[in-house]
């Protein structure tokens, strides 16, 4: 692993967000505020490169402190007993020009299981100091059932208030690691 780098998440200029359905006919958008991670790189690309992120549930911002709150809680995130959502790449493949596909273990209320996000690159630029820096968007759903929130309230019409599928949207700005 002589050749590896080590590129770090810059949260200044990162963001991870989510989209569920409510009631069917609109969308809640929340972030977290707080994560970090790096991606460790072989050679002079991006392919097979080993990505890792941590999230801090307890930094859930859907603009609504009640709601939050409620998503903190047991019915969703379980944030005092799991306060971290993991998630660690198995594969990291380009699928085209600027694209990936990246597959890996997102560890979510205690539940581990593989997922599949899309990755666009969105290239490099040196930033104010001089630094190097690499973009990309970072795209997947995943199933909250599959991870232990069932939580759901039935609406009026009979339909369920939230949907199971959680968009994720993550914009990750990275820097190279001096050691």
């Amino acid at each position: 692993m002589s050749n590896s780098t080590i590129w770090a998440i810059d949260p200044l200029h990162s963001e991870v967000f989510f989209k569920i359905r409510h009631l069917v006919i609109s969308t809640v958008t929340g972030s977290f505020k707080k994560f970090e991670g790096n991606i460790i790189t072989e050679g002079t690309d991006f392919t097979n490169a080993k990505v890792a992120i941590v999230l801090d549930v307890k930094s859930i911002d859907t603009n609504q402190p009640q709601r939050d709150e409620h998503l903190q809680n047991g019915d969703f995130f379980d944030a005092p007993a799991y306060p971290q959502i993991n998630f660690e790449s198995t594969s990291f493949v380009n699928s085209g020009d600027s694209t990936y596909k990246m597959t890996g273990n997102l560890t979510l209320k205690g539940v581990t299981r593989p997922i599949e996000l899309h990755v666009a690159y969105g290239g490099s630029e040196k930033d104010g100091q001089g630094n190097l820096k690499h973009g990309f968007e970072v795209t997947g759903i995943v199933n909250r059932k599959e991870f232990g929130m069932t939580w759901n309230k039935i609406t009026d019409s009979g339909g369920l208030g939230l949907s199971e599928d959680i968009k994720l949207i993550a914009n990750i700005q990275v820097g190279q690691v001096v050691e």
